[in-house]
């Protein structure tokens, strides 16, 4: 989750008249490790596409020194001399917003963009939460059918972790319609649905996120120099730029995961399959018997077990009784239905199939394992259950006790421990070994911002959409230092002055604590608060109340692509009726036996939600040892004491992992975790390394 690169600036010295022919100098030319020239037109430009409105939009691309570059829209026309680096780029202004137009650009060769719209543009960024696809959320499936949104499309940039900056994004531009908009990430498609049918302008939505990651990866390298925070990566990262070769910085994990595995290829889940050559193995474990004991291993384990005629008959179950789940995927969401597989935790990836089907799968270590069975996935007599299983250190794969490994079938459990059936798809060894350093996602600082942000800029915006936090989770306290930067290095980067920036504040999860507690997720969403707070032009989105205990991908991801809507219809849009920021703190008044706490934001008037008391405060005297509190409401004013601490001192509320949520205004919106306290937390001497 690191990585560096040489600074260049990709920004336009001197002014573009508007609708005028001028010539635009040209940046610094990037050392690149794309193969073959770059195309004449950069690849963030296609069929589809939306420009963005009310401003000049950089368009950009590549030829011969010397070539003469016209581009023209509506009407509209500039042009630029192409300079001796191969790279030409036009500042012009846009037509109305709407559409459609067709851009023309002309030089050595011609290109003709179609269907090009003229609205606003949001780069949507993060870690798994902003790839989570519409297709796997909650009610994604049903607003999917009715998505036929030809005002809203979207661009999902290819990953990339280039030591040097790239010049391309690999991607193309689609119109959001039925068949498309599974493909969405979900909280990028709830954000857009509102804004556009609030504000009838089209929306383009760029999405750039990978897994995993941590905030450093997308923040360019001069940015974080400063913070001294990351020297021994960026000292490695600079060695490595200076020897200007090797490969990217990969996702080596995901390579074994989906290309060299062969059971994918051969179809070792599906029921029928010959597994009579398999070994017999044990499980927990398995990995000995197979000879990879110590080494990264990708392994199928298949067991067949029956069941009776009554145990498989379909029963719907009440859509409130969902049980616990470990990452989104088929199968997930209230009402699948009574039957379920726990595994425990695994480490460190797996996926689950009952009869050839897939049900779930995680690539979270700390996830415990819980996947549904859909009705009619099992039927009477034989049924095979085949898990696939990546384990990436020596003792890793299944890590619970025997007795955590089970299946649950019309209220019956049948125990998972014991004998199955196994066999190897990919070895740590060579001839495809995996490089230990490289177990996880890009950790190295730079390398996504060189692949997956730079490249697109200067692209005119209208903001940004940033949901991150968990892989900096250690690093709570750290995070605060590090998204400031980062939002300023993309503010630098694309050249348009402090543009919005909206911050999804991290949902609940994780086990409920039922003592008050410091933990590094409270940090982390402390630090998102600060920077919305101090940062010029950004807004937090608070989440707090849309959590999963046991996912760290949420499925319910409409309310948080409402927020985002929200904050950006209130501030970027200038809609004053929008209400977007749940109750703040804005004085603290400390009493002998009790502390005053009045908010504002109580737009109209403080609410109480999710019981029949005011929960999640906590309260503290000078020891600094926090105890449930008693807390009501009067007016725009909690009152929170304890009998435990006669002279309180400070208060704290939401402050763990997965806090219950009940603290709202009267328009749903959630106050955020505080504290009053400025006393340690738990991750203020941690180290990113």
């Amino acid at each position: 989750m690191r990585f560096n690169r040489i600074r260049v600036l990709a920004t336009v010295i001197g002014t573009l008249a508007a609708m005028g022919v001028v010539a635009v100098a040209q940046p610094p030319a990037r050392a690149t490790q794309q193969s073959g020239p770059p195309p004449f037109v950069s690849t963030i430009f296609g069929d589809n596409m939306v420009l963005q409105r009310n401003k000049p939009d950089s368009v950009w691309g590549w030829s011969d020194p010397g070539d003469q570059v016209k581009v023209e829209i509506a009407g509209h026309t500039a042009t630029a001399v192409t300079g001796s680096d191969h790279r030409w780029q036009v500042k012009i202004d846009p037509p109305a917003a709407g559409g459609p137009y067709t851009m023309t650009i002309t030089g050595k060769q011609t290109v003709e963009l179609k269907n090009v719209s003229v609205g606003d543009v949001w780069l949507c960024s993060g870690q798994s939460n902003m790839q989570f696809g519409l297709r796997q959320a909650k009610t994604g499936a049903e607003d999917a059918k009715t998505a036929d949104l030809p005002q809203i499309r979207f661009f999902t940039v290819g990953q990339r972790s280039p030591y040097h900056p790239a010049d391309t994004v690999s991607g193309s531009w689609n119109v959001v319609t039925p068949d498309t908009a599974g493909r969405v990430a979900a909280v990028a498609f709830y954000f857009a649905r509102r804004v556009q049918q609030e504000t009838h302008i089209p929306i383009g939505l760029i999405i750039s996120a990978v897994g995993g990651t941590p905030a450093e990866s997308w923040t360019g390298i001069a940015s974080l120099q400063p913070l001294h925070d990351f020297d021994p990566l960026i000292a490695e990262y600079n060695r490595i730029v200076a020897q200007n070769k090797g490969p990217e910085y990969g996702n080596f994990v995901m390579h074994w995961y989906d290309e060299y595995d062969i059971g994918q290829k051969e179809h070792w889940a599906t029921p029928d399959y010959d597994d009579s050559s398999w070994k017999q193995v044990t499980i927990p474990g398995g990995f000995a018997e197979l000879g990879v004991p110590d080494a990264p291993a990708l392994v199928y384990f298949r067991k067949t077990f029956d069941v009776s005629e009554a145990d498989a008959a379909p029963a719907p179950a009440p859509a409130a009784t969902a049980g616990p789940r470990s990452a989104a995927g088929p199968g997930f969401g209230p009402g699948f239905g009574r039957d379920s597989v726990q595994l425990g935790i695994i480490e460190k990836m797996d996926t689950v199939y009952i009869n050839g089907q897939e049900i779930g799968g995680s690539a979270w270590v700390e996830n415990p394992r819980r996947y549904s069975i859909r009705p009619g996935m099992l039927h009477p007599g034989k049924n095979v259950i085949t898990i696939r299983v990546l384990k990436s250190i020596p003792k890793g794969g299944f890590e619970s006790k025997p007795e955590d490994l089970k299946m649950t079938v019309d209220n019956k459990t049948i125990p998972l421990a014991g004998e199955w059936k196994a066999k190897l798809a990919v070895d740590g060894r060579a001839p495809q070994p995996m490089p230990l350093r490289y177990q996880n996602w890009p950790e190295m600082p730079a390398v996504l911002y060189t692949g997956m942000i730079q490249p697109i800029a200067p692209l005119s915006i209208a903001g940004a959409i940033w949901y991150q936090g968990e892989e900096n989770s250690p690093r709570g306290y750290q995070y605060r230092k590090v998204l400031a930067a980062m939002i300023g290095d993309w503010r630098n980067t694309f050249q348009q002055g402090n543009f919005p920036f909206i911050v999804v504040q991290l949902p609940s999860f994780q086990p409920h604590s039922n003592i008050p507690t410091d933990d590094d997720w409270s940090d982390l969403r402390e630090s998102q608060a600060v920077v919305a707070q101090t940062v010029p032009n950004t807004c937090l989105a608070v989440t707090i109340d849309t959590g999963d205990p046991n996912s760290i991908h949420p499925t319910d991801k409409e309310p948080v692509g409402d927020r985002i809507a929200r904050c950006a219809l209130a501030d970027y849009y200038g809609d004053k009726k929008v209400v977007f920021q749940g109750p703040t703190v804005a004085k603290v008044e400390r009493r002998k036996r009790e502390i005053r706490l009045n908010f504002a934001h109580a737009d109209g008037g403080l609410v109480m939600k999710g019981g029949d008391k005011l929960g999640e405060f906590s309260i503290a005297g000078d020891d600094q040892k926090f105890v449930w509190a008693n807390a009501r409401i009067e007016g725009d004013t909690v009152i929170v004491s304890s009998p435990d601490v006669p002279n309180p001192k400070e208060v704290r509320y939401a402050w763990q992992s997965n806090p219950q949520a009940t603290l709202f205004n009267a328009f749903g919106l959630p106050a955020g975790p505080f504290r009053t306290d400025h006393w340690k937390l738990e991750t203020e001497s941690a180290r990113p390394y």
